[in-house]
């Protein structure tokens, strides 16, 4: 199993400036670590190892080649497809040539292409396999404005006659013959972009609409990463997993800015399905996942232990339970008591150590989520098992770092504080306003979004929350979500909707309120939690659509929501709910790329059920519009149950 050269370091001889840039820093660790490994791919099962030399000299041939095509300052590289070596050398090749890096989301649809490259006018894209390359290629006989397609995995595409496709391989052999052509290019190209340069071209969620241009500069980036070290969230050297979306501001800051600046060990996984396996076999250093990914991790934990014994599943059961107890009392500022002492290395050596090994889970130092909310027990869970979990906050706009939790300074209610460099103000209308060196210059060719979000030096973040008086920020949602009920009652919908998912059997919610006199939610059940309740108790199910209208999943989400009602005051509880027949869906419009709710589009496509909960009524009867894998449009008709609670 591959495993770090070294653990992180203190290193502060090392340049942690801003006043540089991603490509400079890569040669720099070429220069003083050559062959330490930058990289690992696992391909055909085996893991295949980068060092920080072969990384630049692939980098600086893809840089040299692309010019060859034409690409140079302010030209936009767009980059399809999962987390792979050279789909991340080719951003950092395009950010050298003082250009904009853009990536997208693997599942991207045409239309959230198209608006990408007709925003930006783009000209280069780099495709990871046939699928991506297939989908540019239907962009372009609709008229846009691509000319080069360079692709990594060749498989499907050799008879593809379509003009301006190249290799990845013909791409660095050209870039290699014009370095060796050109002796003075290397260091060219080393040297040419700028810290104020482009490093990244990503887009905001696009919750509220079309999602947003947002450039970071060198200099963002690695503020934002100068800043996370010094608030402990990362140390040199660090084994991580790259595994997130590349079209989340999250990997680009962590695997490239970070992972660059900061000498990391990248692990990529050989594909999404296998990332739990690959974690395993890594056992990384830092690991940074949204609550959603945790919640899945932990219902895992929990179906193998229901599979294993009944003696296995006794001591499970005691051990943990004294774990999440004495959890709790260090939660409420208490000490442990004198028996969860004692049992403490006894449940770490008997379960807790075998399960964090297991999952790859025991090198861990440092534990983060972010993104939303996360449950409760999950969190104080993770805690127990001896992971020191942590919520970090931050935007796109911010290079990804805000705040973070100390390790031994958790509270549930808190996202931790302002890291070192990072300014916090809570406005009078009660919105977090943010000043730090990683904060982004404005939207691409958006003037007017630029004047909202940046004033007098300040990032309007648009999230509400506020400073308790020890310095520890509280963020409560989304300020644009403040709505009033028709009785004048103040909420703010993804409050209780984050609440109601921290039930592991609810996968989406959205609550329903504004300008009415009660609150309701749409409900999205989780399958795969759902599913395997439902199993153990002899439920039988056909599809998604009836396991959710069964009596027993209604009554279990029932169970859910009350729960959820006891912590909220009365005038904000939920009073009926919908479980829908099927997920909110992407590709549907429903949800961001990044699972945050288009609520317009929720509310104009349920409107039938809206109205059926608000009429009083029992059943509803749906028809809906989803869109298959393969494009296609289909319609699903279902009767649906309307609950009281």
């Amino acid at each position: 199993m591959p495993r770090a050269e070294a653990g992180p370091t203190s290193n502060s001889t090392w340049d942690l400036g801003i006043d540089t840039t991603l490509i400079r820093l890569l040669a720099k660790n070429a220069e003083v670590f050559p062959r330490q490994v930058a990289m690992r791919e696992k391909n055909k099962g085996i893991w295949q190892e980068t060092n920080w030399q072969q990384l630049l000299d692939s980098v600086l041939c893809c840089a040299a080649g692309l010019e060859s095509l034409g690409f140079g300052a302010e030209e936009v590289l767009l980059a399809v497809g999962d987390n792979r070596p050279r789909i991340y050398a080719g951003m950092l090749a395009a950010g050298a040539l003082d250009g904009y890096a853009m990536p997208a989301f693997p599942d991207a649809t045409l239309d959230e292409i198209r608006h990408f490259v007709h925003e930006a006018r783009v000209r280069f894209v780099l495709a990871e396999d046939q699928e991506q390359v297939d989908k540019i290629l239907d962009l372009r006989e609709q008229g846009a404005t691509i000319e080069h397609i360079i692709y990594d995995d060749p498989r499907g595409l050799a008879a593809y006659p379509a003009p301006g496709l190249i290799s990845w391989e013909s791409i660095q052999a050209k870039g290699a013959e014009l370095l060796s052509q050109q002796p003075g290019l290397r260091e060219t190209l080393i040297e040419r972009a700028r810290p104020d340069g482009p490093a990244v071209f990503v887009h905001s969620s696009g919750s509220t609409g079309k999602p947003k241009g947002v450039v970071l500069s060198h200099r963002n980036l690695l503020a934002g990463v100068r800043n996370a070290h010094r608030g402990g969230a990362f140390g040199f050297g660090e084994t991580i997993l790259a595994y997130l979306p590349i079209a989340w501001v999250g990997d680009f800051a962590v695997t490239m800015a970070a992972g660059v600046a900061l000498r990391f060990t990248i692990n990529i996984p050989e594909r999404q399905e296998t990332v739990l396996n690959n974690l395993r076999e890594i056992a990384p250093t830092f690991y940074l996942a949204a609550p959603r990914s945790w919640d899945n991790l932990l219902t895992t934990i929990q179906v193998r232990m229901e599979d294993s014994t009944p003696l296995k599943r006794a001591i499970y059961q005691f051990f943990m339970t004294a774990a999440l107890a004495a959890e709790r009392r260090k939660l409420q500022g208490q000490q442990p008591t004198f028996k969860q002492r004692a049992l403490d290395p006894i449940g770490e050596w008997l379960i807790r150590g075998p399960i964090k090994d297991q999952f790859g889970l025991a090198r861990l130092r440092g534990a983060f989520t972010g993104g939303e909310a996360m449950g409760e027990d999950t969190f104080v869970f993770y805690r127990a098992l001896g992971i020191k979990l942590r919520q970090l906050y931050g935007q796109t706009e911010s290079s990804a770092y805000n705040a973070i939790q100390g390790p031994d300074e958790v509270r549930l209610h808190t996202v931790g504080r302002p890291l070192p460099g990072v300014d916090v103000q809570i406005s009078g209308s009660g919105e977090i306003l943010i000043r730090s060196g990683s904060v982004f210059g404005g939207y691409f060719k958006q003037d007017a979004a630029t004047r909202e979000s940046l004033q007098d030096g300040w990032l309007h973040t648009g999230d509400a929350g506020y400073l308790e008086p020890d310095g520890h920020l509280v963020v409560l949602g989304r300020l644009s979500d403040v709505v009033h009920t028709a009785k004048g009652e103040r909420y703010i919908p993804n409050y209780i909707e984050n609440r109601l998912k921290f039930s592991p059997y609810i996968k989406e919610a959205a609550v329903l309120g504004a300008g009415r006199d009660t609150l309701a939610a749409l409900i999205c059940i989780d399958k795969e939690a759902v599913g395997f309740w439902a199993e153990l108790r002899g439920i039988s199910y056909m599809s998604y659509a009836d396991l959710s209208q069964t009596p027993q999943v209604i009554a279990l989400i029932l169970a859910a929501v009350k729960h959820v009602n006891a912590t909220l005051p009365e005038a904000l509880q939920v009073q009926r709910f919908v479980c829908l027949h099927k997920e909110f869906d992407a590709d549907d419009g429903e949800i961001t790329r990044t699972r945050k709710i288009r609520r317009n589009v929720v509310e104009d496509r349920y409107a039938p059920i809206i109205n059926a909960i608000y009429d009083n009524q029992h059943q509803v009867q749906m028809k809906a519009q989803i869109t298959y894998e393969s494009g296609e449009v289909g319609v699903i008709e279902r009767t649906l149950s309307v609950q009281e609670v």
